[in-house]
């Protein structure tokens, strides 16, 4: 099986989170069930059937995050030497062409990816284009409006 390319703060983040789901959530959870059990008929105990469906939940989330732990390629940036290029793991600072807005976004593995907190996988269109170019490199990336153009203005491994 191929290992899968994350950063150290993804494979920290994934660690947190499976010590918390494996000495909070899934206690708790126990407990609810046998809480639930001690009411009496199980067939009609929704209480019951609330608590296995979340335990089902919890123990197939720490299934699949032991899974990722044990595929993944853990890269820190931080050892990476400062040359100004785009690799995985950089944070890069873009400026579009078209409206000179400003948008920074850390190139991150797959199962790490999120939007919102700026982190895009390795393997979007907009990290394909960044990966090997370097700072005032500019880069045209095919979005669902169409092409738009950015410049790199700064490659930082952080």
């Amino acid at each position: 099986m191929k290992r899968a390319p994350i950063t150290l703060q993804g494979s920290e983040r994934l660690r947190t989170e499976l010590r918390r789901l494996k000495s909070e959530d899934r206690p708790s959870i126990i407990k609810a069930i046998a809480e639930a059990r001690s009411h009496g008929d199980l067939s009609e105990n929704a209480e019951y059937h609330a608590a296995r469906e979340q335990q089902s939940f919890i123990e197939g989330r720490i299934k699949e995050i032991e899974t990722l732990l044990a595929n993944a390629e853990i890269i820190d940036v931080t050892r990476l030497p400062p040359n100004q290029r785009v690799v995985f793991g950089a944070t890069v600072d873009l400026e579009d062409q078209e409206d000179g807005g400003r948008i920074a976004y850390q190139i991150v593995g797959e199962d790490e990816a999120d939007i919102r907190r700026g982190l895009i996988s390795v393997s979007s269109p907009i990290a394909r284009a960044l990966v090997g170019k370097s700072q005032g490199d500019v880069v045209e990336v095919a979005a669902p409006a169409g092409p738009r153009a950015y410049e790199i203005i700064g490659v930082r491994y952080e």
